[in-house]
């Protein structure tokens, strides 16, 4: 999954695809579908489409905000190029407009929690990401604490897939997210991917987003953009515990490392892809 961020504060790439005029962050379309059809050319299945910062202390956007910076790149998108493309929101409201658009996937740091969403979820038929997060981004770091928290974390979206499955959700479009760096501390971080199969034992398909985060930085002591390495490292530890969807900024080399893992377990060779040169 290629993430695609259109705002200006996000932790690693704000503002790379727009800029602010008189307050307004505006989109920059063209920069926004080269960033896709590069992501393509590298190998991304998925692109991850949002226009609200969800770094630690990033303030929230109004709804209309949000849909103004992620509609026109959504419709863009879809009419031009054959890809299956995700939106990054919690807003019922652009969860409609783009399912309306043709977007496949709901994926919701809020797993769903704001009023409206579940119904809307529903109701638009997507598939649906649900990711934990303790508390809202502006607050999610002040001394998270957990007794277990890959037990509680995973207990958290074992609940959140069942009101999305009470709700009307198909179960078998329901994608689980731990949330690295959601209101968790370092150790946290690290104690999640060293139990990661944990979350895969509910059955659901787990996603891993671990690119260029802050507990990336605290094992290497490398700043965001020197985090390439470390990122890598870590979907593989992600993947080896069954992880079924990655999510970077980085997509070249985390579909190397895709490869290289799937040969180690013998998919590719199973399945006739395996080049000797």
């Amino acid at each position: 999954m290629g993430v695609i961020n259109l705002t200006p504060d996000s932790f690693y790439d704000g503002a790379d695809l727009g800029a602010e005029t008189d307050g307004v962050f505006r989109v920059n379309l063209d920069k926004a579908l080269r960033r896709a059809d590069n992501m393509l050319a590298e190998g991304a299945r998925l692109l991850d489409i949002g226009g609200e910062s969800t770094r630690p202390g990033a303030r929230e956007v109004s709804t209309q905000e949000e849909m103004d910076r992620v509609l026109p790149v959504l419709e863009a998108l879809l009419e031009r190029m054959d890809v299956i493309v995700s939106v990054d929101t919690s807003s019922p409201d652009l969860m409609q407009a783009a399912a309306a658009a043709g977007v496949g996937m709901i994926n919701d740091i809020r797993a769903l929690r704001r009023p409206g969403a579940l119904e809307a979820a529903a109701q638009t038929g997507m598939a649906v990401c649900l990711m934990h997060m303790r508390g809202e981004p502006d607050t999610m770091q002040e001394q998270p604490e957990y007794q277990d928290v890959v037990g509680e974390v995973a207990g958290f979206l074992r609940r959140r897939a069942d009101a999305a499955i009470e709700a009307g959700v198909d179960r078998e479009r329901i994608v689980i997210d731990p949330g690295f760096g959601f209101g968790k501390t370092t150790g946290h971080n690290f104690t999640m991917l060293n139990e990661f199969v944990r979350f895969t034992e509910q059955g659901f398909p787990v996603l891993a987003g671990v690119s260029r985060k802050s507990m990336i930085g605290a094992a290497t002591g490398r700043p965001p953009h020197q985090r390439l390495a470390g990122s890598t490292a870590a979907a593989m530890l992600a993947l080896s515990g069954g992880a079924r969807i990655v999510r970077s900024h980085d997509v070249a080399a985390t579909v190397d490392a895709i490869g290289v893992h799937s040969m180690v377990q013998g998919d590719r060779l199973a399945n006739g892809t395996c080049h000797e040169q």
